[in-house]
């Protein structure tokens, strides 16, 4: 009976863990989960390093590991699917895609909010191919972290067709 209460405290204190975890890594923002730096990672190993002992307390047996590895799967699975099902869970543990540009027209308060600086918006667009604010068709900060551009160049360029499908082969 001790090992099964055992289990159930490494399961508990699990899922505290990795709830704290996710609630501490949504408060960094989404720009975070794009762009880690050197110290984001140390950062991210020390914290795994920290929490290891709260989550399999003085059980440093095969089995409390492998407990404590199965609860942070089912719970991210369970995440998962609950981010599937419904839209509202997504949108609060996934926050949505922010507007940085529309028509070359900066929207200073969405950066602001973001922590998006001028510079970092100036090296994505660089990435892109576009060398200035006014040949922005559209800007996205999007869920990942990534920002992503439409050129008003390419926006007549690119081009997506569905293809036909019949008896489940594609034309």
């Amino acid at each position: 009976m001790h090992i099964g209460y055992d289990i159930l405290n490494i399961v508990g204190r699990t899922t505290v863990v990795y709830l704290a975890i996710v609630l501490g890594l949504l408060l960094f923002g989404k720009k975070e989960l794009s762009q880690i730096s050197v110290t984001d990672l140390v950062f991210i190993l020390l914290i795994s390093n920290s929490v290891q002992n709260a989550m399999v307390g003085s059980d440093s047996s095969l089995l409390g590991g492998l407990v404590a590895a199965a609860a942070l799967f089912s719970i991210n699975f369970l995440f998962r699917k609950f981010s599937y099902k419904f839209t509202g869970f997504r949108k609060v543990l996934e926050g949505e895609p922010v507007m940085l540009i529309y028509e070359g027209n900066l929207h200073e308060r969405h950066m602001q909010k973001e922590g998006i600086t001028m510079e970092e918006l100036m090296a994505a667009l660089r990435e892109h191919g576009v060398e200035s604010i006014g040949e922005v068709k559209l800007a996205m900060l999007e869920i990942d972290g990534n920002i992503s551009v439409v050129s008003k160049e390419m926006q007549g360029k690119t081009h997506h067709k569905r293809k036909k499908r019949s008896r489940g082969f594609v034309r």
